[in-house]
């Protein structure tokens, strides 16, 4: 193994949080965000060569994953990343993979794609940089996509897209492009409560209506029409003032302890939106005043934040911006 581990040394990919739905694009619409400190919000998947395949989870949220490995999502994503190179004709090594949890989980923060996202993509950059081989974008997008349903029960991108490529990204009914990056707005700073409490996104699903009138079809419709067409004109104000959610809110809220009163409260006080991350209790506000992002900071750790059941609180609040480049290699030294 002496003379492998002189070809490369190993590979570490972050993979950053992201909003799912964002209020206007149920299941079709997600965005990368990062926090303005610095912060890793986020996971992080190391691998290095090794005798046989292994998996080591770390990280403050690694206790709230499945006490033996074999069930984590990370090693369902080497086992068909390692059948995937089989099908294309490339050999595979023995890895030992790392996963850092930074992310909690049922947080309503994309938090299984980033560590599907994060395995992924570090395999993937391992084997480009050992032998040359792996895949391409689409390819990736769409074995990303089949581990997210694996956990939630159905097939969407709107949280792997943003955390693979970043930005904001807009699912399209194309296998061959499967997502389109929309226009940001620069100067917007996004807020994110997570207060602590977990939120399944399969029970968050199970709430959800099997139908929906007309009426709240040509709504839905017309506000992610609108929404987009006002991203590419760069009319901030006409964006954000569609930011609604009719699919998935309304039957979600009464999950998401505060939430109302938080959005009531941050509306009132010029937030120029307030929703649901994903399917929750992660809360976001948009604004575009850094000095506003942080008021509304201070005023969610204040009364959005709970205690679990075991008297702990592991909530947190961020100021993000929009994240741009999704996942990607770390440094040796980061």
């Amino acid at each position: 193994m002496s003379q492998l581990m002189s070809k490369l040394d190993g590979v570490s990919v972050f993979a950053p949080a992201s909003i799912g739905n964002v209020s206007v694009g149920f299941d079709v619409l997600g965005l990368g965000v990062k926090p303005i400190d610095g912060t890793l919000l986020g996971d992080v998947v190391s691998i290095v060569l090794a005798d046989e395949d292994s998996l080591t989870v770390v990280g403050e949220f690694a206790k709230k994953l499945p006490g033996d490995v074999k069930d984590n999502i990370v090693w369902h994503c080497l086992l068909l990343f390692n059948k995937a190179m089989a099908e294309a004709g490339y050999k595979t090594e023995k890895l030992a993979l790392t996963l850092d949890k930074k992310m909690p989980v049922g947080s309503g923060l994309g938090s299984s794609a980033c560590s599907v996202v994060a395995a992924l993509e570090a395999l993937n950059q391992f084997y480009q940089q050992y032998n040359q081989t792996g895949f391409d974008r689409k390819k990736m997008l769409l074995m990303m996509g089949e581990m997210e349903a694996q956990i939630s029960g159905s097939l969407h991108y709107d949280n792997v897209a943003p955390c693979y490529l970043g930005g904001m990204q807009l699912m399209v009914p194309d296998a061959d492009i499967i997502s389109r990056n929309l226009p940001q707005f620069d100067d917007c700073f996004y807020v994110m409560a997570y207060p602590g409490i977990s939120v399944s996104t399969k029970a968050a699903r199970e709430v959800l209506p099997p139908e929906y009138s007309r009426a709240d079809l040509i709504h839905f419709g017309q506000n992610l029409a609108t929404f987009v067409d006002a991203c590419h004109r760069n009319d901030k104000v006409q964006a954000f003032s569609v930011l609604t959610d009719v699919v998935a809110e309304p039957y979600r809220q009464h999950l998401l302890p505060k939430f109302a009163e938080a959005k009531q409260y941050l509306l009132s006080q010029g937030s120029l939106a307030v929703g649901i991350s994903g399917s929750g209790p992660t809360l976001f506000c948009v604004v575009d005043d850094e000095d506003k992002a942080k008021e509304f900071e201070q005023w969610l750790t204040n009364n959005y934040l709970q205690t679990e059941a075991d008297g702990n609180n592991y909530g947190f609040v961020h100021v993000c911006k929009v994240d741009s480049q999704g996942a990607c290699v770390l440094n040796t030294d980061t």
